[in-house]
């Protein structure tokens, strides 16, 4: 059965990194495109960032160009989101989500996914 396992969240101060890892098992059918996802409280999920399967094509929000970076290990099945300059209005839960087929959706909506991990919570203070 498929999974998809996050970590690396915590608390930070803003201007401050954090780190987080997803790593996918267990998929009968090759991942297509991954990416990661964040909804606050009282907020919709927001699409952070996107990458295909074999690290190319990143997509980024607006909202994170500039201080996040999205990256993939083939080899260790993890897809990782570096954050740095943290700001408190990043404070969310992250997710991360991963797709078996080419969705007709952009990669930045989580229309275009069909896989999504528990999530690990960030939290930026100022």
């Amino acid at each position: 059965q498929a999974h998809l396992v996050e970590s690396g969240g915590g608390s930070v101060q803003a201007g401050g990194s954090l780190r987080l890892s997803c790593v996918a098992s267990g998929y009968s059918i090759s991942v297509k495109y991954m990416g990661w996802f964040r909804q606050a409280p009282g907020k919709e999920r927001e699409g952070v960032a996107s990458i295909l399967n074999g690290g190319s094509s990143p997509l980024y929000a607006d909202s994170v160009k500039g201080r996040f970076t999205i990256s993939q290990d083939n080899a260790k099945n993890t897809v990782t989101l570096q954050m740095n300059s943290l700001k408190p209005e990043d404070t969310a839960m992250y997710y991360c989500a991963a797709s078996t087929a080419w969705v007709g959706a952009v990669r930045l909506s989580s229309l275009a996914y069909n896989d999504w991990g528990q999530g690990t919570q960030v939290t930026v203070s100022s």
